[in-house]
């Protein structure tokens, strides 16, 4: 849990709740805030499992997996590659267009590009490419004078991507079966406070959509976790353009280690179809291997 990312935070939240929920369970559990003497802390503990409440870089996109494959300790959630895929918006995407998913154009670029002029017509959104939870992500209206001037902690390549308008959709995968469609409901841009804040966004779920986008969205969301080669739990985020029906549904991201707070997602998923917080974090304990 935590780690140096910029989801740090959340990680931290997340560790904690997954931790509580697994000692309930019956786990004994040894809280790590990861850190670079992570192997030898690792080493110390001789842990039968690793369960990864890592959010963000170094422990989402393949390089705490290749650690521990290196060590031998199985851990939950998705392997080396996958993860790495994942993480990455731009290549993720290329897999989900072999895979037939319904994604939008975008383009990498750098940070003084974007700044300088439109890379293409707004709206469109500005974001990294291998960040997660709605970190440093612009919105830049399509009555816009002019291009938008990025933070300076944002990084030199940063992707452009064309804004998909609709409702947020998000539906999770474990193992080989999509759990449900929620339906996000936020006063706005589903932005990191809405994500992770008390009362930052309303979810509907299960999701009252017609059938067929409900069926597109569980079909699309296992799609996804196979084609990229993901492992135990994932989640799949979408945009929903209501008036083009099935041809508004658009393919966002997969993330690999969805969050564990009181108020994510994945949880409400897992408890809608019986599962409790405990029970859902005990499956990923007993799903670990090594060589995912």
């Amino acid at each position: 849990m935590g780690g140096p990312s910029a989801e740090r935070e959340v990680s931290l939240v997340s560790g904690r709740e997954c931790a509580a929920a697994l000692r309930a369970e019956g786990f004994e559990v040894v809280e790590i805030d990861a850190d670079r003497d992570l192997a030898a802390r690792l080493g110390a503990v001789c842990p039968d499992v690793v369960f990864n409440a890592l959010h963000g870089r170094w422990g989402e996109d393949g390089c705490v997996q290749g650690l521990l494959e290196w060590l031998g300790v199985p851990y939950t959630h998705s392997g080396v590659l996958a993860s790495a895929l994942a993480m990455d918006k731009e290549r993720s995407k290329n897999v989900y267009r072999a895979a037939g998913l319904p994604v939008v154009d975008s383009v990498l670029a750098c940070k003084a590009e974007v700044a300088a002029r439109h890379l293409m017509a707004p709206p469109y959104v500005v974001k990294p490419y291998n960040e997660g939870s709605s970190v440093g992500v612009y919105l830049v209206h399509d009555v816009a004078n002019g291009p938008p001037q990025l933070d300076d902690q944002m990084p030199e390549v940063v992707m452009v991507e064309a804004f998909v308008p609709g409702r947020e959709l998000t539906a999770t995968v474990m193992g080989d079966r999509a759990l449900g469609v929620t339906d996000i409901l936020t006063d706005g841009w589903y932005d990191y406070d809405a994500k992770y804040k008390a009362g930052g966004s309303r979810h509907v779920c299960p999701a009252d959509l017609p059938e067929e986008i409900t069926a597109a969205c569980l079909d699309y969301a296992l799609r996804a976790h196979q084609a990229l080669g993901c492992r135990g739990v994932s989640r799949t985020d979408f945009r929903w353009d209501e008036a083009k029906g099935l041809d508004g549904l658009i393919l966002l991201e997969t993330n690999t280690q969805p969050g564990m707070t009181p108020t994510s997602l994945s949880p409400e998923q897992a408890a809608m179809i019986g599962m409790s917080f405990g029970q859902f974090c005990a499956w990923m304990v007993e799903d670990a291997s090594c060589n995912r």
